[in-house]
């Protein structure tokens, strides 16, 4: 979908479809809808006074002008209770508009930015939540040329705002490039979607955006002494890549941010394979990856003033001859010697030797993505929220902060050092798996065992990677968790 920017009327579009809005408590419809509503002889007034249209959250009223316009059509977009109304509220009411407009076969919309009148949000947050929940709303994995809507106008008329939408569009764009680069890496097949495509795509970006990559494979990880790393990879088919992104790589000057994302690719469990029923979906195993390599994309294009390293070590966990077994030893390349208790808590391993990796860029502050645990999901529930677990308070208060801003939510979970006797070994100075009782804690305290800095955060995902069924602006299949979070929390650090 192209996206572009004019200044105007929104009713002197040419556009087949325009969308505009209303607040439940309106009667008499003002600015850019009662523009419209003027051009079409107060057709949006009758529909209020008979009833036909509420302006509740989530409905979408159809007119059609009849000559009295250029367009087609004029979908009002209903924005509920003016009332607490936040940039959420933008993103639902322009991915509500958009999927109508789909559903009409629109090829050109045009839309006015949701918010930034009478509800008085900044011009910029509310530009840039309407393209978010527009496009994200329209992404289809693997869309042909040529299907569904081809472009979406912004149409803004006090010239005054134009340097904010502007900037609006600017952040907007980029974060739904980031999205949706991730949403297909969790989309695509995993036999398409290995480590080696995981690192194309890292190539990619770091061409375009003139970042330092490290492309690491079974003899490099080895050099580096990474031996959780390699102990998940011994039985993979597809060669594993450790894949390190640096954004503004020798600014030291500029504080140092570590995103590092678990990058199973297909995660059968391996040893201790998992059931078949829906083992499938295990190619979302990839997710917080896919999340770091979205958003070192959208980092890229925002030129952030950071310096923003994305580490995403990426492997399969397959059952082979050579595949790690329960009862193994195997030492992380900090000397840490793991007992293996099941090979399927694999993603904790590859993360050690990332966690490890990370120090030697002495980071100010180190966050890391996982699709981890099934226990997160039974505690917070399928698309509710990701686990937080943090070493600072600040550092989980800003980043709880990006997540209320952005609705891809997290909440805080304890990190006790008394979990830590659930991972005791008579063998090794770990266990790998802690049990079923308090899964997810102890997957965190695991990793804590390789963190030696002060700032750590680390994000549970599991449950949002991949969606069921979608909901909004969440699309079924990969839902690019994570991505949108992250580039909150690193641009409000920038500023």
């Amino acid at each position: 979908m192209n996206l572009q920017f004019k200044q105007g009327s929104i009713q002197e579009s040419t556009a087949d479809t325009l969308i505009v809005n209303l607040f439940a408590d309106v009667t008499s419809p003002g600015g850019a809808t009662g523009a419209v509503d003027n051009a079409l002889d107060g057709a949006i007034s009758a529909l209020i006074a008979n009833g036909d249209l509420t302006g509740k959250a989530g409905e979408v009223a159809v007119l059609y002008p009849r000559g009295a316009i250029a367009a087609t059509r004029v979908l009002v977009a209903g924005m509920g209770e003016r009332a607490g109304f936040t940039v959420e509220g933008v993103r639902q009411t322009a991915a509500a508009a958009i999927l109508r407009a789909q559903e009409l076969n629109a090829k050109e919309v045009a839309t006015i930015v949701h918010g930034a009148g009478i509800a008085g949000l900044p011009v910029a947050a509310a530009t840039q939540a309407t393209i978010e929940g527009a496009m994200l709303a329209a992404y289809t994995y693997d869309k042909k040329e040529g299907e569904g809507i081809q472009r979406l106008t912004i149409v803004g008329y006090d010239e005054a705002k134009k340097a904010e939408i502007e900037q609006g569009i600017a952040v907007g764009t980029a974060v739904v490039a980031g999205t949706t680069l991730a949403r297909d890496l969790v989309n695509l097949p995993p036999n398409i979607a290995t480590p080696k495509k995981m690192a194309k795509t890292a190539k990619k970006i770091a061409n375009a955006y003139k970042m330092e990559l490290i492309v690491g494979g079974r003899k490099w990880a080895a050099k580096q002494k990474m031996g959780a790393f390699l102990a998940v990879a011994q039985g993979a088919g597809f060669p594993p890549k450790f894949i390190v992104m640096e954004h503004n790589s020798q600014r030291t000057d500029l504080p140092t941010i570590v995103l590092v994302g678990k990058g199973i690719t297909f995660d059968t469990g391996g040893i201790s394979i998992k059931s078949k029923q829906n083992m499938g979906l295990m190619k979302s195993d990839m997710g917080g990856a896919a999340a770091v390599i979205g958003a070192m994309k959208t980092v890229g294009m925002l030129d952030l003033p950071l310096r923003v390293i994305g580490i995403a070590p990426c492997t399969e966990n397959m059952p082979d001859a050579h595949a790690y077994r329960p009862a193994d030893v195997v030492t992380a390349s900090s000397g840490q010697t793991i007992e293996i208790i099941s090979t399927d808590a694999e993603g904790r391993m590859v993360l050690a030797d990332a966690l490890l990796y990370a120090q030697k860029y002495e980071p100010d502050v180190v966050v890391d993505l996982a699709t981890l645990t099934g226990a997160c999901v039974v505690a917070l529930g399928a698309g509710m929220a990701a686990g937080l677990f943090s070493t600072s308070d600040d550092l989980r208060d800003k980043l709880q902060t990006a997540g209320q801003t952005t609705q891809e939510r997290l909440w805080p979970l304890p990190l006790w050092d008394d979990y830590q006797k659930a991972i005791e070994s008579d063998v090794a100075d770990m266990k790998n798996s802690g049990g079923h009782m308090g899964g997810v804690a102890t997957s965190a305290i695991f990793l804590k065992q390789f963190v030696n800095f002060d700032s750590w955060a680390h994000l549970d995902i599991a449950g949002m990677a991949l969606a069921e069924k979608p909901r909004g602006y969440i699309t079924k299949g990969g839902t690019g968790f994570g991505v949108r979070l992250l580039v909150e929390f690193l641009r409000n650090w920038s500023e």
